[in-house]
């Protein structure tokens, strides 16, 4: 059962179909000739006409004939015509004069001379029509009968046929052809409409991002296909279901440990603020100092982790609004200038004003931006002392470049958590709108944040 709704046994059955036609195609065109070939009698006949036995026939005949009058003649010749009707026949007396003639369309003479009688049988000797002469009784005395057939009645049946009706053979054959091949057309053109329509189900999306299941209406090989198809997108489903529930899980995870974390962070920064009020040796206070730093980086960590985590699940407040950010970008430097002064770094600012000055941005999302760069300045960075931030101005954006002379972002540093610290930029610069890029090398980084122009983006 499963091969009968294939599309083998369907291409099979057209071909089938096609060769049926053209066998009773054939069998009607023989019993056509059969019957153009009856004979008088009611019987069918296959027998080719044969010049030699007429030849001979027409001698046999002739040479019978007794008594040469003009009655025996034409009884003679209308025989004849009942058996070839469309021979022709004439009788030729001695003396040259034409007597009988039976079915004669050309014009002949009346008298015959032995001229033209020898031109006669020159002319008509192995050529068309067919002519027979015999001595009527056997006597010479008594004249001479012609006998004359076109050649074509001595064609095979067949051959007959398509002279009659070649062209109507040929039509039917063509017609035969051309069925076929609008059948085999109809045919792959359906399959092709359903592999169109798989596709088209392919490249549709539903509302959680995946293809659309599709309506099997045939149990073929495309019908499987399209099952295999809907099974595949009911597994996609069930697994990214399964993988928001992890997502979640996970989420709720982290959102837990950083809250569990921070308690005693809070504590341990308590404990270290109160054994920094007691008198400590020069060891001491270099270990307070040190884990005073570890204390800081850890809170960052977490801070980090907890803002990955709320933009991931896009729970991070987000509110845009116009800021001139030249001054705000210049206000937000004042908070980390003693930082940066206090780590010995050498600080280069140049903050050339904008063609417009206004960003549409989320004032704490850039300034989140902005402190992540500069945390992660001073974490890997520290060995070049050096931070530049500087503006740039073209045709197709607004820019602001930070730069520093570290060993690059390549080189190994003992400092953690760069990596989720770059992607809350990453994710918050999209976010916002706007695009950035980093060049990094042995020689230090280079982080450009962008504003591209409408202009230059419909560009794109």
């Amino acid at each position: 059962m499963k091969f009968f709704r294939s599309l083998l046994a369907k291409y099979m059955l057209i071909i089938l179909l096609a060769i049926s036609i053209v066998q009773i195609s054939y069998l009607g065109v023989a019993i056509f000739v059969l019957g153009i070939t009856k004979t008088a009698s009611g019987e069918f006949s296959s027998d080719v006409l044969l010049e030699s036995e007429i030849e001979e026939q027409w001698h046999t005949e002739a040479n019978n004939i007794k008594q040469a009058s003009d009655h025996t003649v034409a009884e003679f010749f209308q025989k004849w015509q009942e058996q070839y009707p469309t021979a022709s026949m004439f009788w030729v007396s001695e003396e040259g004069n034409l007597l009988t003639s039976v079915n004669v369309k050309e014009q002949l003479p009346t008298k015959w001379t032995p001229a033209y009688t020898t031109q006669f049988i020159k002319e008509r000797y192995g050529g068309n029509p067919f002519t027979v002469m015999a001595f009527l009784g056997g006597d010479v005395s008594n004249g001479f009968i012609v006998l004359e057939i076109s050649r074509e009645a001595f064609n095979p049946p067949l051959i007959k046929v398509y002279d009659n009706y070649g062209s109507f053979l040929l039509f039917g054959v063509i017609a035969v052809i051309l069925f076929f091949i609008v059948v085999s057309l109809l045919f792959f053109k359906g399959i092709r409409k359903r592999l169109l329509h798989l596709q088209e189900a392919m490249e549709i999306r539903d509302v959680d991002g995946l293809p659309i299941e599709i309506h099997v209406k045939k149990r073929d090989e495309i019908g499987q296909l399209e099952h295999s198809f809907n099974r595949m997108v009911c597994e996609l489903r069930d697994s990214k279901q399964r993988q928001q529930k992890e997502e979640q899980l996970r989420r709720e995870l982290i959102a837990n440990l950083s809250h569990d974390l921070r308690t005693p962070l809070t504590k341990v920064r308590a404990q270290s603020y109160t054994i920094s009020k007691e008198t400590l040796s020069e060891e001491g206070k270099q270990a307070l100092k040190a884990m005073e730093t570890s204390i800081v980086n850890i809170d960052a960590l977490i801070e980090n982790l907890m803002s990955y985590t709320l933009l991931m699940a896009s729970k991070y407040n987000f509110e845009p609004k116009n800021i001139n950010v030249i001054r705000f970008v210049r206000e937000h430097l004042t908070t980390w200038y003693p930082v940066f002064e206090r780590e010995g770094f050498t600080i280069d600012i140049e903050l050339q004003a904008f063609e417009p000055n206004e960003w549409r941005v989320d004032p704490l999302w850039l300034g989140r931006i902005f402190d992540n760069i500069f945390q992660n300045v001073l974490r890997h960075a520290n060995s070049g002392k050096y931070i530049k931030v500087t503006t740039e101005s073209t045709e197709s954006y607004r820019a602001f470049l930070i730069e520093d002379h570290g060993q690059g972002m390549k080189n190994e540093s003992n400092a953690k958590g760069a990596g989720i610290g770059l992607s809350i930029v990453d994710v918050m610069v999209k976010g916002m709108g706007l695009e950035w890029d980093i060049n990094s090398n042995h020689s230090g980084t280079k982080i450009i944040i962008k504003n591209v122009i409408q202009s230059a983006k419909l560009g794109k």
